[in-house]
């Protein structure tokens, strides 16, 4: 029989974690002494499994409690002379860590806010999920008209408490018709109104320059004696601004569009260099070409009565650009697709540094 004194002793005097194991192998091992001690119960009689069955397992016990202590004390040992040989060098660059990065479409949307809080406007909302009347009716959009075919538009099969279809929203016209209420019921006489309403949009459409949901802002402008200069000012200044050119030249065209009467297609001149369409120059110079950029014109007479003015009183005009188109045009982006591929290769090229975002550098003229 082994003496547990003895065992304890050889333990306590390992020097090592190696040697520990060894002695832990050894003793308590599939074919260490204890262990085989242990496999001799079997052989005896009850008698005398009674009288050596206390002692072998007083000695297991007694061993496995002297390893574990003595396991403790060499690692605590082992990290407090590490803790005392190392030192820390602070004069070191700290290692990379990732880094997050602003969004394209973030910084665009932040710049057009910058542009048009300058010019006057104030910041609008709206619900992304709209009825058909505030969406389509009071803009003058009859149940005939295309834009309300299932093949643009994501509707919802239930219908409001007041009976009317609902939809994603396919412009952010609604927060117009909204605002305007809201302006002629806080003042029953009317009152001036210039907003801008950006945010998310959804259109059954996919292709390199078309999502499913895409972002807008568009812009009213509802006051006495408006005019179509005031809509070109405005627009030139805002190209201007945000595009941080002086020679960006307009071509308008007459359009159609149902909320608005008469309509206009806003094209700008830009030249095409190494692949990349940039703004700026007439798009009658050589080398140069015109590319339309965004829709407006001034307010139709239904829409101002819709919103609770008095069309006779009360004119106004009205805008609408693609938040991604501009970013793609701004930034020389090829694939309007690539927005929402949640590719962080794409947004580590095309982002930017949440701490050194670019700024406009130029602001904008004497408001209308």
């Amino acid at each position: 029989m082994l003496d547990i004194d003895q065992v304890i002793a050889e333990i306590d005097g390992a020097g090592t974690l190696e040697a520990l194991e060894a002695l832990r192998i050894q003793y308590l091992g599939k074919q260490g002494s204890i262990s085989g001690l242990l496999k001799t119960l079997g052989g005896m009689s009850p008698e005398q499994r009674q009288i050596e069955g206390p002692k072998i397992q007083t000695l297991r016990e007694g061993a496995t409690t002297a390893l574990a202590a003595r396991k403790d004390a060499l690692e605590t040992a082992a990290l407090d002379a590490r803790l005392a040989a190392e030192t820390i060098d602070l004069s070191l660059p700290a290692p990379a860590s990732p880094r997050g990065s602003v969004h394209p479409i973030s910084q665009v949307m932040d710049e057009l806010a910058e542009v048009f809080a300058d010019l006057g406007f104030a910041v609008a909302t709206g619900p992304e999920i709209e009825d058909d009347w505030h969406n389509f009716t009071a803009l003058n959009m009859p149940e005939s008209h295309p834009a309300r075919a299932m093949h643009d538009t994501f509707y919802f099969p239930d219908r409001n408490d007041a009976g009317r279809e609902m939809l994603l929203r396919t412009h952010t016209s609604p927060v117009q018709i909204r605002s305007m209420i809201e302006t002629a019921k806080a003042n029953p006489g009317g009152a001036p109104l210039r907003i801008v309403a950006p945010g998310r949009v959804y259109r059954s459409d996919s292709d390199a320059t078309h999502t499913p949901m895409f972002h807008q802002i568009e812009g009213l402008v509802i006051d006495k004696g408006i005019h179509l200069g005031h809509l070109k000012w405005t627009l030139e200044a805002f190209l201007k601004a945000f595009f941080e050119r002086d020679d960006i030249v307009l071509r308008l065209r007459p359009s159609y569009f149902p909320f608005t009467e008469p309509s206009i297609e806003v094209d700008v001149g830009y030249s095409s260099t190494g692949g990349r369409r940039v703004v700026g120059g007439s798009g009658d110079a050589p080398g140069h070409a015109w590319m339309e950029v965004l829709g407006s014109g001034m307010v139709n007479r239904h829409v101002v009565t819709a919103g609770g003015f008095d069309p006779d009183e009360w004119q106004g005009f009205a805008f609408g650009i693609g938040v991604d188109r501009l970013a793609m045009l701004k930034y020389g982006m090829d694939d309007l697709r690539a927005f929402f591929d949640g590719d962080v290769r794409w947004l580590s090229h095309y982002g930017f540094s949440a701490l050194d975002v670019p700024t406009l550098s130029g602001g904008v003229g004497t408001p209308v």
